[in-house]
């Protein structure tokens, strides 16, 4: 009985740890891997949608609501105006953009500073504890895991069966061409920039309650995002999807079998043995073609 409670709590530990970090990189993913642009302040759009959720739920927002839409719409709206302003100004020059994203990233945590000081704060979870087999475990493990499931299968939806996935595609590949038939590149990376701040948003909100959440949070995070992205390669759901798994299963068990400290630096250690064997991530050998 006793294997079997430690089967499953290690497989559920597993679980969470790659959906985690499923969230937490998939919005950088899709602005990298779409529009080729290294936002470096992915981490702040994160850390922003921590801070967003715990201000919706001290206004009295239910707790669902602010970590699945008040945190992203608001994020998400942010980024489009981050795009418009900034990086629409700098597509094609990588440097500039990461100067200029850094550059950002730093006002953001100045401007958190100052408004909610330089502590840890947080919100607490309504889910309680799940009993597996003979152990109590945290039942918001489980709505991680369900979160990050129903955002990939929608995001597959999205590039799959809708219009604007299908632009969004044919945008990637060819810019100009898509000009050519009519399509606006300019509108598409304006709504993709968007989108990758939304699902930065909605990662930020659903980690609120596991870790603490103060203004310089998203260095921690924006590592394990760049990490996870170059791993996967240049497919964005599949990339994300495999690379999570590996990483995440790593860290997981270094995690369980040592200490956290000891699982970040083997997921480093798996990240630079992966990009040493697969120089173009996992889906520039595998899963070619996949979104």
């Amino acid at each position: 009985m006793q294997a079997v409670t430690f089967a499953l709590t290690a497989g559920l530990e597993i679980l969470a740890g790659v959906s985690s970090l499923i969230l937490i990189a998939l919005g950088l993913a899709i602005v990298f891997g779409m529009m080729r642009v290294i936002n470096l302040a992915h981490g702040e759009f994160l850390m922003l949608g921590a801070y967003t959720a715990i201000a919706a739920v001290k206004h009295g927002v239910n707790f669902y609501i602010a970590i699945l839409f008040v945190a992203p719409v608001v994020v998400g709206l942010l980024g489009l105006v981050v795009e418009r302003l900034v990086v629409r100004h700098l597509y094609g020059r990588i440097i500039d953009t990461m100067l200029a994203t850094w550059g950002l990233s730093l006002l953001f945590v100045g401007l958190v500073t100052t408004v909610f000081g330089n502590t840890t704060t947080g919100i607490s979870s309504p889910i309680g504890a799940v009993t597996l087999g003979s152990a109590n475990v945290s039942g918001y493990k489980f709505f991680i895991v369900g979160v990050a499931v129903v955002t990939v299968l929608l995001l597959v939806l999205l590039f799959k069966k809708t219009e604007f996935g299908l632009i969004a595609r044919a945008t990637m590949q060819n810019p100009d061409m898509a000009a050519a038939v009519g399509v606006d590149p300019k509108r598409t990376y304006a709504i993709t920039f968007a989108l990758g701040a939304a699902l930065a948003g909605l990662a930020g909100g659903v980690m609120a309650p596991i870790t603490g959440v103060l203004p310089g949070m998203g260095t921690s995070f924006v590592a394990k995002a760049f990490i996870t992205v170059i791993g996967g390669g240049a497919s964005v759901v599949a990339g994300t999807l495999s690379a999570s798994s590996l990483f995440g299963t790593v860290n997981q068990v270094a995690s369980f079998l040592t200490t956290p400290v000891f699982g970040e630096v083997a997921m480093l250690l798996a990240a630079v043995v992966l990009v040493r064997l697969m120089p173009k991530g996992i889906t520039g050998r595998l899963f070619r073609g996949s979104i």
